[in-house]
């Protein structure tokens, strides 16, 4: 049921054909206050064709319009406002969402077109830290988004295993580090000798020429650092996994920076077969003058590949595997230049898909206002927050419900479910300031507050018992502004995916969870009546849209808190 479809039916003829149905529905708002209906029209448009004045058009319009679908019509000055008859429209609207079930909202747009999401991509041998949060629950989030719309999504991990960091890495280890003490803690080690890498070179510039050189040798194939890589590369992502299992996230391909380390040749090849490779200072780049951006670096002075060399290899590898409709690179902001690099180089390169890769930017974590940098060691771990998050929503659970069976399990699940809706509330090109306390409040606009709303709407339906099944829908303000909330679900999936921002589902969750509580406040739900089995109902609608609501941004929907 659309109900701007409804309108626009019902406004069309009594205007001018020269004006769509179409237009008409592009016209429609949502007016700022409930007094003022439902929907309404503004006739500023139609005052050309109709050679009149827009408040006399709405006059007019609001006096013509008659429907059983309406329970009012009127006009407020050029507007003319639409107020819905919920007795006629509600039971339909909770009837068609049980009956959809966690379908609701489902679409076909992306039928037959798959997404490639470039996401997460943590650096082997450095912490998890808050700062990979981002990319990771909002590309989960997008492809979660796209599924509901019909795509097929390919979801990779583009593990950062490669490149100069790791003749860093290799140098430090080799000057300072232990095997016994790194297999004990491997991570939190070779994070501390990478940290130390740094600091010393901040004092003896030359290491950065030293790690340059070992990072060439590693390319070229030094088996003593091949085997060093390796060890590290392993026990990096054995780390990460635990941490994808308690985000609940999965990927359906792993092929990070090194896989790609045989493949650059021939992208060069590419590049210079198109005459379009060139010298400069003894690097080789590709200029984009045209295009007005800095010359694109494909090879180093000493002979050594990029991020871009790397990225162009990926690309070319995800369309020939996957041949996708559209590629999403979920990644900081702060790569905007080097993504309208590489996308440049594909379309010179004469691969028309390239302008179907689009760079998903999104702002940073701030610690105190400052950025974060794994360098000087100031960084959030991951690890330590979830732990963290967990301990302190098991700590507000038990004050609110001590008998809480569980409780173990669903602190986990409030508490990974508060950092990621933390995160996704946002929209996504803003920096989050990162709050222990706020995240974790059962009040506000908080995971937490939506998870305990579940909570307390599943419990009612647990006790309700419904002495009728005829639903007698209700006319009254609290219930048919929750049915509309409802009722908008598909169109907020539509347009959450189609704008690549979790954030406008996000708000929507809140917003109608504030209206579910809204509704708990003022009406006896249980109340043995005649209009039980209605509430009910509406309560069930509401637990199968919010728990999907939920489910596509990542989040549990525990039903006892």
């Amino acid at each position: 049921m659309d109900f701007k479809k409804i309108i626009s039916e019902s406004v069309q003829p009594h205007i001018p054909r020269a004006v769509s149905e179409q237009e008409i529905t592009s016209l429609i708002e949502t007016p700022k206050y409930a007094h003022h209906g439902d929907f309404s029209f503004p006739c500023f448009q139609l005052a050309a064709h109709l050679k009149s004045s827009p408040v006399t058009i709405a006059e007019s319009l609001a006096k013509a319009i008659r429907s059983p679908y309406f329970k009012k019509v009127e006009n407020i000055g050029p507007y003319v406002n639409f107020f819905f008859n919920p007795a006629t429209l509600s039971t339909d609207i909770l009837l068609n969402i049980l009956s959809k079930g966690s379908n609701y909202g489902s679409s076909t747009i992306g039928k037959g077109e798959t997404i490639v999401l470039d996401m997460s991509s943590p650096n082997i041998a450095k912490p998890f830290s808050m700062g990979h949060l981002r990319s990771t629950v909002i590309g989960n989030s997008l492809s979660l988004l796209a599924e509901k719309c019909g795509y097929q999504t390919v979801k990779n991990n583009y593990i950062g295993d490669w490149g100069t960091q790791f003749g860093k890495l290799v140098v430090a280890y080799k000057k300072w580090g232990d095997r016994n003490t790194v297999k004990k803690k491997p991570i939190d080690e070779l994070f501390s000798l990478y940290t130390k890498f740094h600091v010393e070179a901040s004092q003896f510039p030359e290491l950065e020429d030293e790690a340059r050189e070992v990072f060439k040798s590693l390319e070229d194939g030094n088996q003593e650092y091949l085997q060093l890589w390796g060890w590290f590369r392993k026990e990096s992502l054995q780390a990460f996994q635990q941490l994808y299992t308690r985000l609940g996230i999965s990927f359906d391909s792993y092929r990070g920076e090194s896989y790609y380390n045989d493949k650059m040749d021939e992208v060069i090849t590419m590049l210079e077969e198109e005459n379009i490779l060139v010298k400069s200072d003894g690097a080789m780049v590709v200029k984009l003058t045209e295009e007005a951006l800095p010359p694109c670096l494909i090879q180093k002075r000493d002979g050594a590949t990029l991020y871009a060399t790397r990225d162009l290899a990926a690309a070319l590898d995800r369309f020939r595997s996957y041949s996708f409709s559209q590629a999403l690179y979920v990644v900081g902001q702060e790569q905007r230049i080097h993504f309208q690099q590489v996308f440049a180089v594909l379309s010179k390169l004469g691969f028309t898909w390239a302008s179907n890769m689009h760079h998903i930017p999104f702002g940073l974590y701030l610690k105190n206002g400052k950025k974060m940098s794994t360098r000087k060691g100031h960084v959030i771990l991951l690890e330590d927050m979830l732990n963290e998050a967990v301990k302190l929503a098991h700590k507000n659970m038990i004050e609110k419900n001590p008998d809480l069976p569980n409780a173990n399990e669903i602190a986990e699940q409030v508490g990974v479910g508060a950092l990621i809706y933390h995160d996704l509330k946002n929209e996504r090109t803003n920096s989050v300031e990162f709050s222990m306390e706020d995240m974790l409040t059962f009040e506000g606009d908080t995971g937490p507050y939506l998870q305990y709303t579940f909570a307390r709407a599943s419990s009612l339906q647990r006790k309700g018992e419904t002495g009728t099944e005829t639903i007698l829908a209700l006319d009254d303000d609290e219930s048919w502004g929750l049915v509309k909330k409802l009722h908008a679900f598909p169109e907020i999936i539509h347009q959450s995916q189609a704008s690549q921002s979790p954030h406008y589902l996000a708000k929507y969750l809140f917003e109608t969870a504030q209206s579910f509580n809204k509704y708990y406040g003022k009406v006896r739900i249980l109340e043995q009546d005649a209009q039980l089995t209605y509430r009910l109902t509406l309560v069930s609608a509401f637990t199968t849209v919010l728990a999907e609501g939920l489910r596509l941004l990542g989040i549990k929907a525990p039903e006892n808190m």
